[in-house]
């Protein structure tokens, strides 16, 4: 797999042959399915390749919190606002074993922030879309998680083993959260009203593109696969999880009685799967460079929320250090 060529890949993998000592012998080991360590040496590609990858997948659950926590206050019973409150804490957690991980690659979590902040790092662009409705609370776990799941599942695998360690964790507790809002999504659809079910259809017409997106551009235009994939990074393509979910997901909408919003939605026998149509991949560009309908928001409460926090976190610090101190003092 190392010498595979993907043709629109921005440069050419290197064979074994043209690599130097240290280089053949990390992608040996790649190649042979044992984990790299954080004192391990590595390629400055590949740490370079997995903070941007980790520190975006940490932004992502952290910006991830706040489509939802609009609807705590809002949520229709006792018990829904319990099962939200519990999965925006648990995506709270998620960005913290991420970041952590990433930290383990020579970043610190103030640079990493700070990146976020300044609109250098991105974030997954499907948390740039409005939560109008409480169905789209159970669209999110069932369409968001989903795919973040067909994401994360095979990065149990990372040839990185602190990603691959944090991923474990990250994936049981994603499979709680699909499920709860598969769940939502049920009581709408089968036990609810007419209204109800109308609201449902209403958010899955406005999710299920940018739930596509998610799996990022098609594999023509994705730079970064070929090495992610030699490096063993990435399990798999993007186009090839993209499959994956629709086929796993349109009986999962039949079931729910929700149309999925593309006419050219059909089953092929030839490949065992569906054929959808064309991603509209101007709208995908454009979220991602910052003109979503959120993204403004989502920044500003962000950042708002690191500044409000200083506080705090100057407190913590100087704690520290006069424990430090008194530690020192007493060892003297």
């Amino acid at each position: 797999m190392y010498a595979q060529q993907i043709k629109t890949d921005a440069r050419r993998l290197k064979t074994l042959e043209e690599m130097d000592d240290q280089e053949r012998a990390f992608q040996e080991r790649v190649d042979a399915d044992i984990k790299i360590e954080a004192k391990d040496w590595m390629p400055d590609g590949y740490r370079k390749t997995l903070i941007r990858q980790i520190s975006q997948h940490a932004h992502s659950e952290i910006v991830g919190q706040l489509p939802e926590a609009n609807w705590i206050s809002r949520a229709p019973t006792l018990e829904r606002k319990a099962i939200l409150l519990a999965k925006v804490q648990d995506e709270a957690g998620h960005g913290l074993y991420l970041y952590c991980a990433a930290e383990t690659l020579g970043i610190s979590r103030d640079q990493m922030l700070a990146q976020l902040h300044s609109g250098k790092a991105k974030y997954s662009s499907i948390f740039n879309y409005p939560t109008l409705t409480w169905a789209d609370v159970g669209m999110i776990g069932w369409l968001v998680d989903g795919a973040a799941i067909m994401n994360q599942v095979p990065l149990q695998r990372c040839s990185y083993g602190p990603y691959s360690r944090a991923m474990i964790r990250v994936c049981k507790e994603e499979s709680f959260h699909q499920r709860q809002g598969y769940d939502a999504l049920i009581t709408l659809c089968h036990k609810g009203t007419a209204a109800q079910k109308a609201m449902a259809q209403d958010a899955l017409d406005r999710w299920w593109w940018p739930s596509l997106m998610m799996f990022g551009p098609p594999d023509g235009e994705s730079i970064h696969s070929a090495q992610s994939m030699a490096w063993k990074i990435k399990q798999n393509s993007n186009d090839e999880l993209r499959q994956k979910f629709v086929d796993q997901t349109v009986p999962q909408a039949d079931y729910l009685g929700l149309t999925i919003p593309d006419p050219d939605l059909k089953w092929n026998d030839a490949k065992g799967g569906y054929d959808f149509g064309e991603i509209d991949w101007d709208e995908f560009h454009r979220v991602l460079r910052g003109d979503g309908p959120c993204n403004k928001q989502r920044l500003d409460d962000r950042v708002t929320a690191w500044e409000d926090g200083a506080w705090y976190r100057e407190g913590l610090m100087a704690h520290a250090e006069k424990k430090a101190a008194r530690r020192a003092a007493a060892a003297a």
